[in-house]
């Protein structure tokens, strides 16, 4: 088992630890198999080139593109020195990817393979941005930099910038720090959880997008835990069976709709999952039945992880003794705080409520962030001075300390583990020639959770057809984002001020179910 370092709590300090400690061991293995050595070096030129173009501490980076042994290269090497990194998420829409790389006032922005030509057809619109790179520039930049000295970030300073998007359509970039990324470690080691040991000879199998802290964090996790981290351009399931086998995983996070098209998929029966501990799944709770098939085909121990990107990832676990294939009241749960995190249930005056009683789940410790980038009024809203960060979802907590999720204060959908705003769907679709009016709710959906449905009212004289809506939004938006399905109505109910009664809307397709999430 690695050797426990209390101190480390920076990208810096950990990628010399393991350099030093197991120069040899892989690090990272995609399109390129990087070891420990091998990474403290790439990242120091990394950190040596950004400095030589005039990049300093607090600047951004931006990346658009798949996951990729490059992006984790350029990121731990901006780490080391205080630039920090922005990940686009390549799924996005073109105006959606250009909005970001705007925001971030990012100074120069890397493409991953296959995205050069989309990074550079939005440089008229980046006047910010100095320099763009395909992958194999970026490469030839990092490999023929010179090392030069550097100062290295502290723990506290910013080195990851993630996007969320809010109520308003427009994505707030979340500001992290090594702190942030880093600070839980030593608790969860202390309290002897078994998932938190990690053997020397383990491997992390970094699937989910890298514009997610359920991929980029995992990555995080890998150089923390000094074992190599398996990076995957993107989730299939033939890739994921292909890694397994010949990389020996042994954890990795995963999405319940991931899961399902895993067992479903003919290569489950084939592929030997004889390494592999701990799949880590979240975003939404795993059903009874594809538990009971995850358990037969992978053989292995289930952590569900509940947080969000303002969280740095998770704050709450269900912990693998929870996870009954025969059904149990705690499946329900969310889970229960790791070490290190407070939870408590507040009304809406703020204060703790009772056990059992419904109110917002709110969370403080080490991993909250600094705040959203550039946005001092949205992060008053959501962090409070104390560092309490309010998740905007309601729960109750048993006596044991168990969390439940009973509903979403915010009207967040997510579906396949995507986060889906509807006010951003929402402004997509209100140009539609027919449409006078629309709301975006999240139903029930078997394979992704949730999916994304339109109710649209028509402009008086007018026809509204779904399948319209359904194109006027995808040429619009992500694909992920736009409606699976449209109902149209006469009238959109509201309550007396005008606000959309999306309860009112969701209700019917919600019947006989105990909570308004999937």
């Amino acid at each position: 088992m690695p050797t426990d370092i209390p101190e480390l709590l920076t990208v810096d300090a950990f990628v010399r630890h393991w350099a030093t400690d197991r120069p040899q061991r892989s690090a990272m293995v995609g399109e390129r198999r990087i070891d420990f050595a091998e990474l403290e070096a790439s990242t120091a030129r990394v950190a040596s080139a950004l400095q030589a173009a005039g990049l300093r501490k607090g600047d951004r980076i931006a990346w658009l593109g798949k996951n990729a042994v490059l992006y984790f290269t350029l990121l731990f090497g901006a780490a080391r020195i205080g630039v920090v990194m922005a990940p686009v998420g390549w799924r996005l829409a073109a105006p959606e990817r250009q909005y970001i790389v705007h925001d971030t006032e990012s100074k120069l922005l890397f493409a991953g393979d296959g995205f050069a030509d989309d990074a550079r057809a939005m440089a008229a619109q980046l006047p910010l941005v100095q320099r763009i790179f395909s992958a194999d520039e970026a490469w030839a930049w990092i490999d023929g930099a010179a090392r030069s000295d550097f100062t290295p970030a502290g723990p506290d300073d910013a080195i990851l910038q993630l996007y969320t998007s809010g109520t308003t359509g427009h994505p707030k970039g979340v500001e992290l720090s090594n702190r942030n990324l880093f600070g839980l470690r030593r608790a969860a080691q202390q309290a002897g959880l078994p998932w938190a040991a990690w053997d020397d000879d383990e491997v992390v199998m970094v699937a989910m997008p890298c514009a997610h802290i359920g991929g980029t964090g995992l990555g995080f996790m890998a150089l923390a835990g000094g074992v190599s981290g398996c990076v995957m351009a993107e989730f299939t399931p033939d890739g994921v069976f292909d890694v397994i086998q010949h990389e020996g995983v042994t954890r990795f996070f995963a999405v319940p709709a991931a899961l399902q098209m895993l067992v479903n998929h003919p290569r489950c029966g084939q592929t030997d999952f004889s390494r592999l501990k701990y799949i880590v799944y979240g975003a939404a709770p795993i059903p009874l039945e594809l538990l009971r098939q995850c358990v037969k085909a992978f053989g292995c121990q289930f952590l569900q992880a509940y947080g969000m990107t303002e969280t740095t990832g998770t704050v709450v676990t269900l912990p693998p003794e929870d996870h009954d294939p025969n059904g149990s009241p705690r499946m329900r749960a969310a889970g229960k705080a790791v070490p290190g995190v407070e939870i408590k249930i507040v009304g809406p005056d703020g204060q703790t409520v009772p056990t059992g009683e419904v109110g917002e789940i709110v969370t403080r410790s080490s991993n909250n962030m600094l705040g959203y980038w550039k946005r001092p009024d949205a992060t008053k809203a959501t962090k409070t001075a104390d560092n309490w960060v309010h998740t905007g979802d309601a729960g109750y907590m048993d006596a044991d300390g168990y969390v439940y999720i009973h509903d979403r204060v915010k009207d967040m959908i997510i579906s396949g583990g995507e986060n889906v705003y509807p006010a951003e769907v929402e402004n997509a679709i209100y140009g539609h020639p027919d449409v006078a009016d629309v709301a975006v709710i999240g139903v029930p959906d078997e394979t992704w959770g949730e999916a994304v449905k339109a109710v649209v009212v028509p402009r008086p004289g007018r026809t509204v057809t779904p399948d319209s809506v359904i194109a006027w939004a995808r040429d619009r938006i992500a694909g992920f984002k736009v409606p699976k399905s449209v109902d149209v109505i006469a009238e959109l109910p509201r309550n007396p001020t005008g606000k959309i009664l999306r309860r009112a809307l969701r209700a019917p397709y919600w019947e006989g179910r105990d909570r308004q999430v999937n």
